[in-house]
């Protein structure tokens, strides 16, 4: 069995701490492990390998938590545009097919599973399920009237299964609080977790018959990908073309082989502060924090307070969700935190770079920190890993200084190359062709002064790169 772990999205309900290129199922929320690893470890020991459908900006950052935990045995689909889970389960399920694979159990990648027993048994329940030619949902018992789930109605259970396993009459959008409550009390309504399983050729059958479109597309694109060292890169202009559609609206609604297996195990998706708060320990007075270290609670209680590393002092307040990172604070009610999407839907429509990324942004060949920014110049940390380089390029409209701080530098310059070690610098005029490379065995660290009227980092031009980002 092959788990496809769908893993493109950005977390908007969990800005400011989840962002674009830093999303929230690979922060460390609860625990020493992140969600993606947590997601990869349930199933280790349940499935053969790894299908990982992420874009290009999250990849390396997969790549790097997977090697964190040593789980080798995966593939890579790469999506230059997102197009939603009917295009990355078509994918995942033509490769799968191509790979032998008996089965895919399809799973979020930032969704926490505390019952693991439980767990187990609903996918080997699942698993006699699928392999019967069926495709196989599991909904969660529904422990409160949420409205912010959708909602799958179960027909009567089959007989003699492990546990209830049920045909599914219909799904349901988010509901109301009224409707959610009715839905509760009539007991045959799940909520929808959004991992399925399948046979991979049964489920391509489905969507050939019921999506054609997305099927012949999905096909199309998937046989023009290159694919190299078990990376599999979509081309932006093929992925386009494949209707952008979730899998539940796309198939899972029009087909009649869809069964579901309730599942009651300890599941939460996270998808809020207000279910952050539900996850983590509380202190004396029914607060949970990040860090106790850093908070100084007066007649305080009843919030979440992560603190982002700086000392926060919190007075005469309760029920708020107070979240700090470097460059931004988000305060709300508890209770409300469903609505900081609209503040990222206002930050984009204000052209903001907050919602996108962090002061730390990751790339493939290490990491950078903004340490000081204003109109006309802008000073970060680069840290390079040992043997790894960035694209040779140029700026337009700026120039850079460089000093090491440890470690070693080969710097490019022109047609001019140069070796600096710590304490030593240089200077890259506008509009010089340049490159930064570790040769080294211990990390590059160096401070780089940039100075110009534009310092995005759109500006830039890429003749060589060894990430494929020209």
């Amino acid at each position: 069995m092959t788990n496809v772990i769908l893993c493109g999205g950005s977390g908007t309900r969990l800005w400011p701490i989840s962002r674009t290129y830093f999303p929230k199922q690979f922060y460390k929320l609860i625990g020493d492990m992140s969600l993606f690893q947590l997601t990869v470890l349930r199933n280790k020991d349940l499935c053969g390998d790894f299908i990982i459908v992420t874009n290009k900006d999250q990849y390396f950052i997969a790549l790097d938590q997977l090697d964190e935990i040593g789980v080798k045995n995966r593939r890579f689909i790469l999506e230059p545009v997102p197009r939603n889970t009917a295009a990355a389960v078509a994918l995942s399920c033509l490769d799968a097919a191509e790979n032998g694979s008996d089965l895919v159990f399809v799973t979020p990648s930032d969704h926490l599973i505390k019952n693991e027993d439980a767990y187990k048994s609903i996918i080997d329940t699942g698993r006699d399920e699928a392999m019967k030619g069926g495709i196989v949902m599991f909904g969660i018992k529904p422990a409160y009237p949420e409205t912010g789930y959708g909602y799958i109605e179960a027909g009567l259970p089959l007989k003699t299964r492990k546990a209830a396993v049920s045909p599914v009459l219909s799904f349901k959008e988010k509901p109301d609080k009224e409707t959610a409550a009715k839905y509760i009390s009539e007991k045959n309504f799940y909520w929808n977790s959004g991992m399925l399983m399948c046979r991979p050729e049964i489920l391509l059958k489905e969507l050939k018959s019921l999506c054609p479109a997305i099927y012949e597309n999905s096909g199309e694109a998937y046989k023009n990908a290159p694919k190299n060292g078990g990376m599999i890169r979509v081309k932006e202009a093929d992925m386009l073309k494949i209707e952008e559609n979730s899998i539940d609206f796309a198939l899972l609604e029009k087909t009649k082989s869809v069964k579901v297996v309730e599942s009651d195990i300890d599941w939460s998706d996270l998808g809020n502060f207000d279910s952050i708060y539900n996850e983590l320990e509380k202190d004396e007075n029914n607060n949970a924090v990040s860090s106790k270290e850093d908070i100084v609670g007066i007649n305080s209680k009843n919030n979440l307070i992560m603190s982002g590393g700086k000392m926060i002092a919190a007075i005469d307040i309760e029920d708020l969700i107070v979240i700090n990172t470097d460059d931004a604070i988000l305060i709300s009610k508890k209770g409300s935190s469903q609505n900081v999407k609209k503040v990222v839907d206002e930050l984009k429509n204000r052209n903001s770079e907050l919602h996108t990324h962090h002061l730390t942004v990751h790339r493939p060949w290490g990491s950078y920190t903004v340490l000081l920014e204003s109109a006309l110049y802008k000073l970060k940390k680069i840290s390079v890993k040992p043997g790894a380089k960035l694209s040779l390029q140029k700026h337009f409209h700026r120039s850079e200084h460089w000093i090491v701080t440890s470690g070693t530098a080969l710097v490019t310059v022109g047609d001019k190359e140069t070796l600096l070690r710590a304490n030593e610098s240089t200077y890259i005029p506008m509009g010089f062709v340049h490159r930064l490379e570790n040769p080294g065995l211990i990390p590059l660290v160096i401070i780089e002064a940039q100075v110009g009227e534009y310092l995005k980092e759109d500006d830039i031009v890429r003749f060589e790169d060894d990430y494929d980002r020209l």
